[in-house]
């Protein structure tokens, strides 16, 4: 019989929320459970599977305390979302992504070793990335924010332009990578990524023919994380620097200055960890929600997956069945969000 969530003798329209999720690679899948994850691709001879234990913090860890959590999730997704990546290049079958090491990579790899040089690769991918992602998404909308400085004198104001810039620029970037010709099976991998999960939750048997019938967007999708994360940024921002120009009154005295712009920048900068923290917590909360407030709340993020998500074939179907199948849990119901 084909798993189906909790209850195998469950209404199959009856559904439930699992913390299973996963994403997209090339020609593949990575999927990540309450105990494993598995990175699922396709290749010449067939499916790839490899599943590894997780490494969770122990019970009453301070890594699992609110607003420190979230921020750990966030770094530990990252990372072995960029393992996954490489390993899923070095899967592919396509030889665009299948590079030559370079005279540097060689030297490092002898240098520090196969396994940490690997270990190297990965973290400074991820911290590439991170910082990448900050200076798009919100030095740089920070830096045209303070233009308008001398003209709004309100700091809701001046965040709220900045919202405006941050969204405009994250809009653009995905209506721009979901047109690129080499993206578009990566989203349909997440389209079939997300259409599993669907199918499991709702504890219908995992065939492509049940899969298929699903929906490819998902309430607690990365991309609707991402969303709420700027969202957030704007009232965050806006509190903390009211709070700060009324501490510290020698800063509002040189409001406009190129000394009050850096320091507003480095101020909001330092406050990224606070909101990716909270996003994570009131992401745990509408995620064991379903109400009329929690669906308006999780609607702009299902729009956007119009653009990173696209409808999956049966071949990528099947890779995400199997990567779910792998990392279900042993004892029923442990995957409950």
């Amino acid at each position: 019989m084909e798993p189906m969530a909790k209850n195998k003798n469950c209404n199959p329209c009856e559904e439930f929320k699992t913390m299973i999720g996963g994403q997209a690679l090339i020609e593949g899948i990575m999927m990540r459970g309450p105990e494993k994850d598995a990175i699922v691709c396709r290749t010449r001879e067939g499916l790839n599977v490899e599943v590894t234990e997780r490494k969770l913090p122990k019970e009453g860890s301070f890594l699992k305390w609110p607003l420190i959590r979230g921020v750990v999730n966030f770094f530990d997704s990252q990372v072995t979302g960029v393992r996954a990546i490489l390993k899923s290049a070095d899967l592919s079958p396509d030889e665009e992504w299948s590079e030559e090491p370079s005279k540097l990579d060689l030297w490092l790899e002898k240098k520090l070793g196969s396994e940490k040089f690997q270990q190297f690769l990965i973290y400074s991918a991820a911290i590439l990335g991170l910082l990448l992602s900050i200076g798009l998404f919100f030095l740089l909308p920070m830096i045209i924010g303070g233009f308008f400085d001398g003209v709004v004198r309100s700091m809701v104001g001046i965040n709220l332009i900045e919202g405006v810039v941050r969204m405009a620029i994250f809009m653009a970037y995905m209506v721009l990578i979901s047109r690129m010709s080499e993206m578009k099976r990566l989203f349909a991998y997440h389209g079939a990524e997300h259409k599993t999960i669907r199918c499991y939750e709702r504890k219908l048997p995992l065939t492509v023919e049940n899969v298929r019938e699903q929906t490819r967007m998902h309430p607690r999708c990365g991309t609707s994380f991402l969303l709420v994360v700027m969202i957030l940024s704007i009232l965050v921002f806006s509190v903390a620097s009211s709070a700060l120009l009324s501490l510290v009154p020698s800063l509002a005295a040189i409001r406009g200055s190129f000394g009050y712009r850096l320091a507003m920048i480095a101020f909001k900068l330092l406050l990224l960890p606070l909101v990716v923290s909270i996003a994570y917590e009131i992401n745990r909360w509408v995620g064991k929600h379903d109400n009329a407030f929690t669906r308006i709340l999780t609607a702009p993020g299902l729009w956007m997956q119009n653009f990173t998500t696209n409808e999956p074939d049966d071949s990528m179907i099947e890779v995400a069945i199997t990567a779910v199948k792998a990392v279900l849990p042993e004892q029923e119901g442990a995957d409950e969000w």
